[in-house]
């Protein structure tokens, strides 16, 4: 049986290191393949995570959140049966890493003063706007070779690393704080309660049997609904017949 893990956040936090973490990873898809008209997916991806660097001020966040991890690292350090050598590792990742958020500059912002990408930034909001006649920068640069293209958006993502690192590492540390128990949603449906410190709820269900989970609540109380993806003709959109799956409150 094929199976998949959906993620649903309870906090905007965690909301934003989600979508941070999957516009980083369509950043590297974009910039990996060899056509010049597939690398456009780059720059749409990459203005919309500057979009988002500017809106919100996850760097605080980011920081705050590496504090906590250090904290708990040093009190579980003083607990026997610990492997010392990984505690002390991710510790050295963690306090490298949070030195280095204090004095960097705004996330994007050596993007942001790119001559070139500021150039063209504004026309990838304009629905087609892309086009050779309303950029002929960009059909030049895509007339490039592909080695000089992708040398070009490896530059740019290196400026990304710190906040990549950062957010791996506090998805990691939350998403290791819950483990997945198998539940039924009666009639489609399931409803928890969540703890104080429950920030991501992480559902496991299978990906064969024509439907998928939907979340709705805060972070005091959960439902979830599971739906059909191409109901019958008829049939309810949401499913009425008992779903195992496994969930997961981090």
């Amino acid at each position: 049986m094929s199976e998949t893990v959906y993620e649903f956040p309870l906090k905007e936090k965690v909301r934003n290191y989600l979508r941070i973490e999957q516009l980083i990873s369509q950043l590297k898809s974009g910039a990996s393949v060899p056509s010049a008209q597939l690398q456009m997916y780059f720059f749409e991806q990459l203005f919309t995570l500057l979009d988002l660097f500017e809106r919100i001020d996850i760097r605080t966040d980011i920081i705050k959140d590496l504090d906590a991890h250090e904290k708990n690292l040093v009190y579980w350090s003083q607990h026997p049966n610990i492997d010392s050598s990984a505690l002390d590792q991710a510790l050295k990742s963690i306090i490298n890493i949070r030195d280095r958020m204090k004095t960097a500059k705004k996330f994007g912002s050596s993007l942001k003063d790119d001559k070139f990408l500021n150039s063209i930034r504004q026309r990838f909001a304009i629905p087609g706007g892309a086009c050779s006649f309303d950029l002929p920068s960009l059909h030049y640069w895509m007339a490039q070779p592909n080695e000089d293209r992708q040398d070009l958006m490896k530059t740019w993502l290196l400026s990304l690393v710190d906040v990549e690192e950062a957010i791996s590492i506090c998805l990691s540390f939350l998403r290791e704080r819950g483990s997945f128990s198998k539940v039924t949603a009666q009639s489609g449906f399931y409803q928890g309660v969540a703890e104080d410190k429950n920030e991501l709820i992480r559902v496991r269900c299978a990906t064969d049997q024509g439907y998928y989970p939907t979340l709705s609540g805060n972070k005091y109380r959960y439902a979830l609904r599971f739906m059909w993806f191409m109901p019958e003709a008829g049939q309810s959109s949401s499913v009425d017949t008992p779903v195992e799956f496994a969930i997961s409150a981090c």
